[in-house]
């Protein structure tokens, strides 16, 4: 039985630690440039290394994405970076390019490569060639079913790689290949900068009748025709094995911490517990059920792995997020007194019930005793984002806990 990588996303040093306090075996950023989320905070040079060294006193390897389709003018910079990379020596490197891919071979010849879901990786002879050529592991389009992902591990050397997603968002165009930004607003999608057309409301204009906007659906506000709802597979974790998957990715580079550390935890518990008991899987499957949820999502969808797409993996009518549970800020230090430092994320008043996640499952609800500013004064409400706090809620409290509200139905 092959051992299943529990690979994680994080946008910030903040995200990456928590990533790994809450199950992460490996975890994948960006540098400044040349990977495809320009809009996350992404990684400085010092930032990279402090990331590397935390996550490997803990165990888990660090990924570095380099997956833009570079033009001529970024070809130097990539070879500055990958220099910068030789003293730096992350696990491995996320590519896309060929020509990149030929730099990086030649610059880090001793480097472990993953060729990115941008290469439109749908075929085991695809595979083969990138496996010829020195790669690793191949990062499978999520175009493909998992009976095709069987089809490749047959016909695939044993000692490579496959990684699949298993959770996060979908992309409307072929693994993420999407000139809609670039046309529509002037940025390049396969640069890093999408702008997620996919996301904007659209109705239909007849030529000879401009200005007259027709309802592509029957709603007169338009329609969310691209809108894809987000791949969930955590009810799938037996399929998703006997494909003979090696590293189940969660997608999300541009997510909080709350969201980063919700789903590596459910995620986490499903692998042990199916790697442990499938019986106890499937006796824990309403508490994966039920923890999943709490991120922010929109709306559940299988994906490519049963079949093709159809029209109940669309949203149609808005384009908004489910957000059950909003996040209030990560436990840093703990004071003598048990109050829990944190850079707060959102609103919380004295007296609010909140929950706080434990990086090993468990989830309490306390109380807010009391909320102190960074001189000491005591608050009755913290309405500003990025204030340090130190608060009470008369529950131990150790560091990378986080503290969340539930937004819904109040149980008190």
């Amino acid at each position: 039985m092959r051992k299943t990588e529990l690979l994680i996303p994080a946008g910030s040093l903040e995200v990456l630690k928590t990533a790994v306090i809450y199950g992460a075996d490996a975890v994948y950023i960006g540098g400044e440039a040349f990977g495809l989320r320009a809009k996350a905070k992404n990684f400085t040079g010092s930032e990279i290394k402090e990331g590397i060294a935390f996550a490997h006193e803990h165990g888990v390897k660090v990924y570095i994405t380099a997956n833009i389709l570079a033009h001529n003018d970024d070809l130097p910079g990539v070879e500055a970076y990958f220099q910068e990379l030789l003293e730096i020596a992350p696990d491995a490197l996320i590519i896309s390019d060929p020509g990149v891919f030929s730099m990086a071979r030649r610059i880090l010849p001793e480097m472990e490569i993953h060729i990115s879901t941008q290469a439109n990786n749908t075929n085991y002879e695809t595979y083969r060639f990138w496996y010829q050529l020195g790669a690793k592991r191949v990062v499978s389009a999520r175009e493909l079913s998992l009976s095709e992902i069987c089809e490749i591990r047959a016909h695939i050397p044993a000692d490579m790689e496959i990684e699949s997603f298993i959770h996060g968002a979908m992309c409307i165009s072929y693994s993420g290949r999407c000139l809609l930004s670039s046309y529509m607003a002037g940025r390049d999608a396969n640069q890093g900068a999408c702008t997620h057309p996919c996301r904007w409301k659209y109705s239909l204009m007849e030529e000879k009748r401009p200005g007259e906007y027709l309802p592509v659906f029957e709603n007169e506000r338009g329609t969310y025709i691209f809108n894809s709802k987000d791949l969930c597979m955590i009810e799938y974790i037996p399929e998703m094995t006997a494909a003979g998957i090696d590293s189940f990715k969660i997608e999300g580079r541009m997510k909080t911490a709350l969201y980063v550390a919700t789903v590596a935890r459910t995620y986490r518990k499903a692998i042990d517990d199916y790697n442990k008991d499938p019986a106890l899987y499937r006796a824990n499957l309403d508490w994966y059920r039920n923890e999943i949820g709490k991120c922010t999502y929109r709306e559940f969808t299988t994906g490519f792995y049963f079949g093709r797409a159809d029209e109940t993996t669309q949203i149609y009518d808005n384009n908004t997020y489910v957000k059950n549970y909003t996040y209030l800020g990560t436990v840093g230090a703990v004071r003598e007194d048990g109050c829990g430092e944190i850079r707060q994320k959102n609103k919380f008043s004295v007296g609010e019930w909140l929950e706080i996640m434990k990086p090993d499952g468990t989830n309490l609800e306390a109380a807010v005793k009391a909320i102190y500013d960074e001189s000491g004064q005591t608050l009755e409400s913290a309405p500003h984002p990025g204030q340090l706090l130190s608060v009470d809620l008369g529950a131990e409290l150790k560091p990378y806990d986080i503290l969340r509200r539930r937004e819904r139905e109040d149980k008190r």
